[in-house]
């Protein structure tokens, strides 16, 4: 006998409909589910191509200031995202190895650094935010390009640190970008409220109402718009009564480099240094040339020196600075990095009142000290140094290897300590540094200029040759002249180690002049 179903007809009706809406759910979860896997093989195919690429060559990769800033982005910010992605749908392997990999990945402070150093870049060698966004950068054939998004997370860097001056011009490249076509996460309102709080920032209140202006356009509702532009609109009026003036619309063209003058910081000697370090304003003439000679030398007949005597070059007159050939093999270079690479650490400075090493932004860069003990190839280095120079090495620091990536710098400063410093070496007891022996360890694409603000020379890295000079006078005294830098390096990995030699032991090597400045 037949069973009668217990459920009317109407409601099984209902269930019929039910059950085709859980179809037509299940289908809008395959989607779903497909089309999170179709962006997560997006991911997988871009990032196959993109490591292809970059481990093919890392050091040439990581040369592009560009490719450093969004290798620094991408393991900070959007693995984050691929994670949220995936997490939607736990996967246990994805999961666990990303765990695994996490501890190693750049924080938010490296990737605020890499930011940070492009903008430096772009100070220093006058570079506007198209030429970084599309990668048209001196020495370099990649086509390593910011997106929209890119564009807006450097402005933002800037804005957060109070840098109006570089929000705008990042945040204006991210809206020159959009406007173009470009696709973005970011909202164009959200470009323009940055931006016009920038430029008001800056002083230019024409703009700022033009800008907030298209803003409210775009985003009647938007919370801040409104206010803003009334606010901008009242200080416009009131500064145009107290002079007397008519209102002037805002130019129509876009804000680039030279709209604005970049803030004053701490540094005197600022336009001179960073002109230098784009070879502008040196002041090596034909008649400073003429004075200037290439020798052998043989190092006052050093055993060590007489069978293969050491190419010396003139590359300043007064104060004599010498560039030596041939100093480092490419084999020595390479056991130096190899020996310093585990032990690289962000590179302090002391401070002058405290005494205490500390980091500072005026020094970026990975420095590492090595012993004698630590292999043959440093031991015979030093001796190197000593038989060339006829200096002794016994009272000098320990040799220092330093890496300058994107970005890497050091602002003008002295070797030597001066008068109002007067315990910066007394721990050491070997007196002040009587003079600096700097060795090239790699060329540089571009950027990367050793300079000397006070009298205009620059020097360019040049791969296994040393410059050297002396800090201070025969006398003992300070020679003030010798304040230099380390210019940012635009495309490439700047490698150097120096020795830093002290006055103990060179009373009969440099003997004292007779005058205070010999």
């Amino acid at each position: 006998m037949l069973k009668h179903s217990m459920i009317p007809p109407r409601q099984m009706t209902d269930l019929i409909y039910t059950e085709k809406e859980l179809v037509q759910s299940l289908r809008d979860y395959i989607k779903a589910e497909e089309s999170k896997l179709a962006a997560v093989k997006s991911w997988a195919s871009k990032l196959d191509a993109l490591t292809r690429v970059s481990t093919s060559d890392p050091e040439g990769y990581l040369a592009h200031p560009v490719n450093a800033y969004k290798l620094m982005k991408r393991l900070n910010t959007e693995w984050s995202e691929l994670e949220s992605l995936v997490l939607q749908n736990p996967s246990d392997g994805f999961i666990s190895n990303m765990s695994i990999h996490r501890q190693y990945f750049p924080d938010e402070e490296d990737e605020t650094g890499a930011a940070k150093a492009l903008m430096r870049l772009q100070d220093t060698y006058q570079l506007d935010s198209e030429t970084f966004s599309r990668g048209k950068l001196p020495g370099t054939h990649s086509s390593a390009m910011l997106t929209v998004d890119d564009c807006f997370d450097m402005g933002k860097t800037a804005y957060n640190d109070a840098d109006y001056y570089h929000a705008v011009l990042w945040m204006q490249q991210s809206l020159r970008q959009l406007d173009a076509g470009e696709e973005a996460v970011v909202s164009k309102s959200d470009i323009l409220d940055y931006l016009s709080y920038s430029v008001y920032q800056m002083g230019d209140l024409p703009r700022a109402i033009e800008l907030t202006r298209r803003l409210v356009a775009i985003d009647p509702s938007h919370q801040r718009a409104g206010g803003n532009l009334r606010y901008f609109e009242r200080l416009m009026f009131k500064q145009l009564n107290e002079l007397n003036q008519a209102y002037q619309p805002s130019s129509e063209e876009p804000i680039q480099l030279g709209t604005y003058s970049r803030p004053k910081d701490h540094l005197p000697e600022r336009e001179a240094y960073e002109a230098l370090c784009r070879g502008e304003g040196v002041q090596m003439n034909e008649r400073r040339r003429s004075h200037l000679f290439c020798r052998y030398q043989d190092g006052n007949r050093n055993p060590r020196l007489l069978l293969k005597p050491i190419m010396e070059e003139d590359e300043w007159d007064s104060p004599h600075i010498v560039r030596y050939l041939e100093v480092l093999s490419h084999e020595e270079i390479e056991k130096i990095k190899e020996l310093a690479k585990p032990r690289l650490a962000r590179a302090t400075v002391r401070d002058p009142k405290t005494g205490v090493l500390t980091t500072a932004n005026y020094r970026v860069s990975k420095s590492a000290w090595l012993e004698g003990e630590d292999d043959p190839v440093i031991a015979r280095v030093n001796q190197r140094i000593e038989d060339i120079t006829g200096l002794t090495v016994d009272t000098a620091e320990l040799l220092q290897v330093a890496n300058y990536g994107v970005g890497g710098q050091y602002e003008p400063h002295y070797d030597f300590s001066r008068k109002d410093e007067p315990d910066a070496f007394k721990r050491l007891g070997t007196g002040n540094r009587v003079a600096t022996f700097l060795n090239y360890m790699s060329d540089v694409k571009a950027g990367g200029a050793t300079v000397f603000p006070d009298f205009g020379a620059a020097i360019w890295p040049r791969k296994g040759t040393a410059v050297f000079w002396y800090n201070l006078f025969k006398s003992g005294e300070g020679d003030y002249r010798t304040r230099h830098a380390a210019c940012p390096v635009l495309v490439g990995s700047k490698w150097v180690s120096n020795k830093w030699l002290h006055e103990r032991g060179q009373e009969f090597r440099r003997p004292c002049g007779l005058t205070e400045v010999d």
